[in-house]
């Protein structure tokens, strides 16, 4: 493809103090299409970023851990039904928070129990402290952690809702994380590490940086008020914990040959991560009449910004955030996506054999000069590779 167009909306963004630096690949069934890299580590002086720049994916990382259970479906030894607490006996504890009398949380057991399939939905009843008013009050009378503690007691929240009425964003695959772990008798970095990252050759896709890998990180950054760039590290420095939902670590090649390995029915290279039919599974809406929210209201506006929905029909799979319908110039009907906290964006489009991601380090969330600039590198993508048939 042409990288010199594609270049200089990257070039632009550094430029213009739209992001720090960025690293954006894109690919298809048969290898890389594009990979471009810009601006430098931090707007203090960094290094210059470079295509093995090291990225706190965040909740990039649902995807594979999502993986990680689905691996465990297909070989029987979890069932996407199970109740979560036939496995964790502590999430059949979890109660429903129904609201505060003064101070005082109201809860009460829950109409029926979360499975597997509520965890890989977002339906599960769980919610996260940044994205639900109730639950950051929860945090603040409680003193439990959030999940940017790294601390295992994060999971000690109790769901907002009845397993199964609703979808909302929260620590579902946190649990799923713990679920791995528990079936497959090792923590969740090393069972991805065997069974995802090194199948995949993600040389340096991690859940634990080394020191070399640290000193190619990008800096997360925050956008000033006047919407000027500041580092602000973020990051727990010994998380208790392999987090399902948000604790891998990457660069963008990595990610890149994770999403071609979808794209082409769960093998790359010769590996196969999951069967065909799997992957299918997990790129099928999932919601069951569970709603999706119009809006995701930022409770905590220094990490996230509202996040509205598109105004198209949309999904939710195993995993993976589905569009519904073909976005002209972008994505085809059945995409997959996602993001991570500092405005990574990643999206698997499997009709149209493309897949990309956009990853930089910037608070809050949902930057709209972020989100704008994502959307013109894939808008740029297309533009280039048109919409190959579908392979079955």
């Amino acid at each position: 493809m042409d990288a010199i167009g594609t270049d200089g909306i990257l070039e632009r963004a550094v430029t213009d103090r739209v992001v720090p630096g960025v690293v954006a690949v894109a690919g298809d069934r048969d290898g890389a299409l594009y990979e471009g890299a810009w601006g430098r580590l931090s707007v203090d002086d960094g290094a210059p970023v470079r295509p093995d720049t090291m990225f706190w994916i965040a909740s990039m990382t649902k995807a594979i851990a999502s993986v990680a259970a689905l691996q465990l479906i297909e070989r029987g030894e979890l069932e996407l039904e199970q109740p979560v607490a036939d496995v964790l006996p502590a999430f059949g504890r979890l109660q429903v928070l129904d609201g505060f009398d003064g101070d005082e949380p109201r809860l009460r057991p829950p109409a029926r129990q979360a499975t597997m399939r509520h965890l890989l939905t977002h339906t599960s009843g769980l919610g996260y402290w940044f994205a639900n008013a109730d639950v950051l009050r929860y945090h603040q009378l409680t003193g439990i952690p959030d999940a940017t503690s790294g601390r295992l007691a994060m999971l000690e929240v109790p769901l907002i809702a009845d397993p199964g009425t609703r979808w909302e964003y929260g620590t579902g695959i946190d649990w799923l994380g713990r679920v791995v772990e528990a079936v497959s008798g090792e923590d969740l970095a090393t069972y991805c590490g065997g069974h995802v990252f090194d199948p995949l050759h993600m040389v340096d896709a991690t859940f634990r940086p080394t020191e070399d890998q640290l000193a190619r990180m990008m800096t997360v950054h925050s956008r000033t008020p006047d919407g000027g760039l500041v580092p602000t590290p973020f990051a727990a420095a010994e998380p208790e914990f392999a987090a399902g939902g948000s604790g891998a670590y990457g660069t963008a090649g990595d990610y890149l040959r994770f999403m071609r390995a979808l794209l082409r029915g769960g093998e790359l290279d010769g590996e196969r991560i999951l069967r065909p039919e799997t992957v299918e599974l997990a790129f099928t809406d999932h919601l069951q009449g569970a709603p999706l929210p119009a809006v995701i209201r930022s409770a905590v506006p220094e990490l996230s910004n509202d996040i509205p929905s598109l105004p198209v029909a949309q999904g939710f799979g195993l995993g993976f955030h589905l569009v519904l319908e073909d976005l002209p110039g972008m994505r085809h009907a059945g995409t997959g996506d996602w993001a991570g906290l500092c405005n990574c964006y990643f999206w698997i489009d499997r009709a149209g054999g493309v897949a990309g991601t956009f990853l930089t380090q910037v608070l809050p969330f949902y930057d709209a000069r972020i989100v704008e600039t994502a959307a013109r590198f894939e808008a740029a993508v297309y533009a280039e590779v048109g919409a190959p048939a579908a392979t079955v």
